[in-house]
């Protein structure tokens, strides 16, 4: 992006950057709004020092999850996806593939003016469509979702492989058009949860990104592809 694009764009930017920043804030005091509410009207509040302790375990975990998820996301994303993506949640499942796609069918790149706003756009209508479906869900489906979920309903497995079959739809496309530059990264990811099957999923993106990186610089070098 030059120079000349880059002054037009700044007015743009700084209103992603303030907006997203504004409601990030908004949403996080919401999130803690509800446990501190329930606290004062039952006029009961946990203890300080057994709070810290477990803090002191989980944090250095989400913390580094964290911060790996916000290097990863926004080069792919984009600053207002990122943002959107961040603040409504569901990002692996649901988020980062909307807005993947929407960039790979309208043939930009995650990089670009054009793919900053396919993705903001593609990641805000997924957001107000899962609203609406999930709300409309619930009300349809609520009396029969026990059933259907039991783990003795024949439709049981059907949930079990939403997300797998999510992953593998969105991958095909690209496996099937890079075939050689994705071997690589996918003997990492295999290998890295062969040895730490529950390693955060943020980590494992992260790890996978760097290999694909590498492992196409190295075979572009090597002459391979």
């Amino acid at each position: 992006m030059n120079k000349n694009k880059t002054a037009e764009l700044s007015p743009y930017y700084n209103k992603v950057h303030f907006w997203g920043r504004l409601w990030s804030v908004g949403a996080l005091l919401v999130l803690l709004s509800v446990p501190t509410a329930i606290c004062a009207h039952l006029g009961v509040w946990p203890d300080a020092g057994s709070v810290l302790k477990a803090l002191i375990k989980v944090i250095p975990i989400y913390w580094g999850t964290a911060v790996i998820e916000v290097l990863t996301y926004t080069p792919m994303l984009g600053a207002g996806g990122t943002y959107l993506s961040f603040v409504t949640g569901n990002i692996t499942n649901l988020k980062m593939p909307c807005g993947l796609n929407a960039m790979e069918n309208a043939k930009v790149k995650a990089n670009s003016e054009e793919g900053e706003v396919i993705s903001t756009i593609a990641i805000g209508a997924s957001a107000i469509t899962t609203t609406v479906i999930i709300a409309v869900g619930v009300v349809i489906f609520a009396p029969f979702l026990s059933k259907l979920t039991d783990p003795q309903s024949v439709y049981s497995p059907a949930f079990t492989y939403i997300l797998p079959a999510l992953f593998g739809a969105l991958g095909a496309g690209y496996f099937r058009k890079h075939w050689k530059i994705s071997v690589f990264p996918i003997l990492i990811g295999v290998a890295v949860l062969f040895f730490s099957p529950t390693l955060a999923v943020g980590t494992l993106i992260f790890i996978t990104i760097v290999a694909s990186v590498g492992g196409a610089l190295l075979m572009i070098k090597l002459k391979l592809v």
